[in-house]
């Protein structure tokens, strides 16, 4: 992927996008290459024990954090005596809380500006004690700014933070919601995230609901999740002490007196196994195998969440796919490697969870440490994948998206012979999808254009020539009509100046922003974006932006 910033200068740009290629005859000899060519099946557990991992990223936490929470949840349940259908709710609870974070994480970065480094900050925060968070929230909010400035700033907050708060903790929970029925979830799983910033006290968020009209579930999870978090970055005594202390405020007093008694061994337990395989030990059965068709939805999933994290990624994944998907066709890869390749450009930026906004929404040019960060991504793409057998399979191509045949690009520095040949396509791909894609700094780049940077790559050795005509074929060029041929004018009964309000909003620009590139009135501009939610069923930017990912709207 482009960052949003790094787009200023077009050659600057491609400098810093990873890009690989060689010929077709070694791209269709990969039986003898030593790469892998199939992948075992997945098991519903792995992907979301994978999500979890993603979260993490989100909220600046080590992987597999939550996994240890799940831990510390299960134990609980145990020692509770709770039946089989509450600990089987509360397995996929506590994997799946923060599922809609990347939904909300453009708001949040638009007022604190990192998201990631506020999240980390506030986790171990008392939820339910307001003025607590509040002197983070002015904290980083006013950072760097005159008296004056952080005066009006704070008066600024104040008067619409519950507002806001409402509507950003409502904007992930909806997105999630959506994410989790995908996955087939029922709705004891559902009905619980809804409730993941509510509080036993009643001042949560989005709805202030209280005590036990809470779930169960999810006030389990509450306490875990923070137990979890205290015990690791203090300590298990100061854990156990917050339970005591939190208790009948921010959790049920029941489920904190349980911790406050035998969460000791449970935290000399939980630094005794290996996260990843004690939870993946516990997955419910009968255990759920992802294949075929089940397996491309889900991951579709995975590309959706990732895309969601920033309005300029929108689609993104789902693009990589289909394009590289259709490059495979033309140089006649074999049914099971175009579908590694689409299944690797659907989880191939799931590095990106852990860059902030501030960096991919950033108008302007990325500075050097900036950019540093941005070379992480392909790297926690890898461990994040590695972890299960099925998606490790993906990793050559997914990974491996920004090398280029020179050894120059990023994370390894690998020559051509040394990666998978899909991940050649990729990286093409890659680089077309994202230069005809809006970015922070810049409208989308024109199909023509793009077309001729790639050649220019070529012409370069930075992208092999039969790759580059490949991408460009299967990409339109020299077709009457181009690459945006294939996409609807409208849908589900949207009109046409319906689908450029909701494209407009889906990125994030305000209803007077809409106004202004439409030329139209800000009271237009809102009746459009209130018909738009209505007939799509959302309520939420995020949301918004969700839908049109899956039905081909944006990206």
């Amino acid at each position: 992927m482009i960052p949003g910033g790094a787009q200023g200068v077009v050659s600057i740009s491609l400098d810093l996008i990873g890009v690989y290629g060689r010929s077709c005859a070694s791209l269709t000899r990969r039986a003898s290459g030593g790469f892998p060519i199939s992948a075992p099946s997945l098991r519903l557990g792995e992907l979301v024990a994978t999500f979890a991992l993603a979260q993490d990223n989100a909220f600046g936490q080590p992987l597999e954090s939550q996994l240890r929470s799940c831990l510390l949840a299960t134990s609980l349940c145990e020692e509770a005596g709770f039946g089989p259908d509450v600990r089987e709710t509360v397995y996929w609870v506590a994997l799946l809380r923060y599922i809609g974070c990347t939904g909300h994480a453009h708001e949040v970065a638009t007022l604190f500006g990192d998201e990631i480094a506020i999240r980390a900050r506030t986790l171990v925060h008392d939820a339910a004690n307001p003025a607590e968070f509040m002197r983070d929230v002015f904290a980083y909010a006013t950072a760097g700014h005159s008296p004056q400035e952080q005066e009006q700033i704070v008066r600024s907050i104040q008067a619409g933070a519950h507002e806001w708060a409402v509507h950003n903790f409502a904007s992930g929970c909806e997105v999630g919601d959506m994410l989790v029925q995908r996955l087939d979830f029922g709705p004891d799983v559902r009905d619980a995230l809804r409730f993941t910033f509510e509080r036993w006290n009643g001042v949560g968020f989005p709805v202030g609901a209280s005590g036990e009209q809470i779930p169960l579930a999810m006030r389990i999870v509450h306490l875990s999740h923070d137990m979890e978090a205290i015990g690791r970055l203090f300590s298990p005594a100061e854990a156990l002490e917050a339970a005591r202390e939190r208790r009948d405020r921010t959790y049920d007093p029941a489920l904190a007196d349980l911790f406050a008694a035998h969460g000791g061994t449970w935290f000399e337990r939980l630094d005794k196994v290996d996260p990843w395989d004690a939870v993946l030990g516990l997955e419910p059965q009968p255990r759920r195998i992802l294949e075929g068709a089940e397996l491309d939805d889900a991951l579709s999933v995975v590309a959706d969440f990732i895309d969601l994290k920033s309005p300029y990624m929108a689609g993104h994944s789902r693009r990589c796919a289909q394009l590289g998907a259709d490059v495979g066709t033309l140089l006649g890869f074999t049914d099971t490697e175009i579908t590694t390749l689409r299944r690797a450009a659907l989880v191939h930026e799931f590095g990106t969870t852990a860059i902030p906004n501030s960096i991919w929404d950033k108008p302007g040019p990325l500075t050097r440490t900036e950019f540093d960060r941005v070379e992480l991504h392909p790297m926690l793409t890898e461990q994040m994948l590695r972890r299960t057998p099925a998606l490790a399979a993906l990793n050559p191509v997914a990974a491996a998206h920004h090398e280029k045949a020179d050894g120059s690009g990023y994370h390894k520095r690998l020559r051509a012979e040394a990666v998978d040949p899909c991940a050649g396509v990729l990286a093409a791909v890659d680089i077309y999808v994202g230069l005809t894609s809006d970015r922070a700094d810049r409208p989308a780049f024109s199909a023509d254009y793009a077309a001729t940077e790639l050649r220019r790559l070529a012409t370069q050795g930075v992208l092999n020539q039969e790759t580059t005509q490949a991408v460009l074929a299967a990409s339109g060029h020299g077709e009457p009509h181009g690459p945006q041929a294939r996409r609807p004018q409208h849908s589900h009964g949207l009109t046409p100046r319906q689908v450029e309000v909701l494209r407009l909003a889906a990125r994030g620009l305000t209803t007077a922003q809409i106004a202004n590139q439409l030329y139209i009135s800000p009271k237009t501009s809102d009746h459009h974006i209130q018909h738009v939610y209505v007939k799509i069923g959302v309520s939420s930017r995020a949301a918004a932006m969700l839908w049109a990912i899956q039905h081909a709207v944006v990206g």
